[in-house]
């Protein structure tokens, strides 16, 4: 059996009886100084651990995330009307897509950007295929002409009111003109507006009544409305719950369609208001006219990693419009690439990289308004967006392999266009991602780093005490030796 002894022989710290020890006070200001530099120390070796230590690298972008690149947006056109807003997409390639409905939704408001109702009719438009008549032949007046003087008193004397607001220049106003004016003939011989008076065509004249058409938000030539004496709201932005013909433009159609609107109307019901209801025959070429001026669009789309655009614009393929009367002017409350990310993967990226995120969305709350004038006619609004991929490698464990972030550069400007004003977004996505990865940090290196500070601190402070211990011994050894 090993003896007590034979273990002590193999101690490496014996220790030196405390009454053979001497404490001074320089051994003592030396013990206070390494105790502090000990704790200075450790505070800034924990501090380099904690940190995330990150690699940044430029690579080619072979992600597998697929060809497809998702943009979010959601814009406000206080002056485009949701009647004929359109978002269209085309990129290099030569992909062209036109009226995105699918993943778009659009809400009316008015000037100031505040919403004036529901989604703004979520279900398709008919699609005209009779533009007038096909052999015009004579035509008389049939329609009554309204100007802003007697516009109110016709829409609250008939119980319908079925209005053309053209221009003379619109090509497709000169289409509709012949058939509009032997529908309101015939219209008018079968139901007499004296002894009947249940229903009456009428036009007005755009370029001559501006303030009466923008009243009601009309931005397309033509445009048919339909107002129903009792279910009209009177306020400073015009007749808004009145309806917007899309049915065929020739005469046959039109008077099939007077005829199912009146046909629920009774005769004595001229003098009172009436329901809002109509046939369901009606139903697929009508829709509920734009409460307001402005649009919101919001929603997304998915383009190819190809250099492309994004269009907001007036789009009708049955339409005129006058440029110089169209305002895209925009305010953005949302525009993003890619996936969004929940709050625990925005918060590793925040982790990882601080700086990181700060051109994510570029352009959220930019205000994009020009005053309508004369000087600012005909002007569309350009963004140009650089974007570049960032891929963060993080050690924590999360469903996706590695989080994703779009990063963009946004440079906007305003060009006159001979066209039709528009808001475009033009997109490069770059060929090169950055990949960010975070460096693992060893214990075992912390650990030995820890113990390298203790030991080495003790060490130096020994090494220095015991000289300065002995450098004041010998200073009194000489100091003694002068004396004797």
């Amino acid at each position: 059996m090993i003896s007590a002894s034979k273990i002590k022989s193999v101690d490496f710290y014996r220790k030196i009886p405390r009454d053979l020890t001497e404490a001074s006070l320089s051994g003592a200001g030396l013990s206070i100084i390494a105790a502090l530099s000990m704790m200075f120390l450790f505070g800034m070796e924990l501090n380099h651990y904690l940190t995330v230590s990150t690699s940044t690298s430029v690579v080619v972008d072979r992600s597998s995330d697929g060809e497809f690149l998702r943009i979010d947006f959601n814009i406000s056109f206080p002056a485009l009307s949701c009647e004929f807003a359109s978002v269209d997409v085309s990129d290099v390639l030569g992909t062209n897509r036109l009226n995105i409905t699918k993943t778009v939704r659009k809400y009316s408001i008015d000037s100031n950007l505040n919403p004036t109702g529901s989604e703004f009719h979520p279900g398709p438009i008919p699609k005209v295929m009779n533009h007038g008549d096909e052999h015009e032949g004579e035509y008389g007046e049939g329609s009554v002409s309204l100007t802003a003087g007697n516009f109110d008193k016709y829409t609250h004397n008939y119980p319908i009111l079925v209005v053309n607001f053209y221009a003379p220049w619109c090509y497709w106003s000169n289409r509709l003109k012949p058939s509009w004016e032997k529908a309101a003939k015939i219209i008018r011989e079968r139901y007499d507006p004296d002894m009947d008076g249940r229903i009456l065509l009428a036009k007005v004249d755009c370029t001559q009544e501006g303030d009466l058409c923008r009243r009601n938000h009309i931005q397309g030539y033509p445009s048919i409305r339909i107002f129903r004496k009792g279910s009209d709201l009177r306020s400073d932005s015009g007749h808004h719950e009145h309806e917007s013909y899309y049915g065929e433009r020739d005469t046959d159609s039109l008077v099939t369609t007077m005829e199912t609107l009146v046909a629920p109307v009774p005769i004595e019901s001229h003098n009172h208001a009436v329901d809002n209801n109509s046939s369901d025959v009606t139903t697929t070429t009508k829709r509920p006219a734009p409460l307001a001026g402005g649009c919101r669009i919001e929603g997304f789309v998915r383009v190819k990693k190809v250099p492309g655009n994004l269009v907001i614009s007036a789009h009708s393929g049955a339409h005129s419009f006058d440029a110089s009367l169209i305002n895209v002017s925009h305010a953005i409350s949302h525009f993003s690439f890619g996936k969004k990310l929940s709050t625990r993967m925005l918060s590793e990226v925040r982790r990882l990289t601080p700086y990181l995120g700060e051109s994510v969305d570029r352009l959220n709350g930019r205000v994009y308004f020009t005053k309508h004038d004369d000087a600012n006619a005909n002007v569309t609004i350009e963004h140009y967006l650089q974007i570049v991929k960032t891929e963060l490698m993080s050690r924590r464990h999360f469903p996706e392999h590695r989080l994703v972030e779009y990063e963009y550069t946004a440079h906007s400007s305003l060009v006159h266009s001979l066209h039709i004003p528009v808001a475009k977004f033009h997109f490069v996505p770059s060929a090169m991602q950055v990949l960010v990865t975070e460096n693992p940090k060893s214990f075992s290196h912390f650990i030995t780093n820890v113990c390298a500070i203790i030991g080495g601190i003790f060490t130096v402070a020994g090494i220095l005490d015991s000289i300065l211990h002995n450098t004041l011994r010998l200073v009194k050894k000489v100091e003694l030796g002068k004396q004797f």
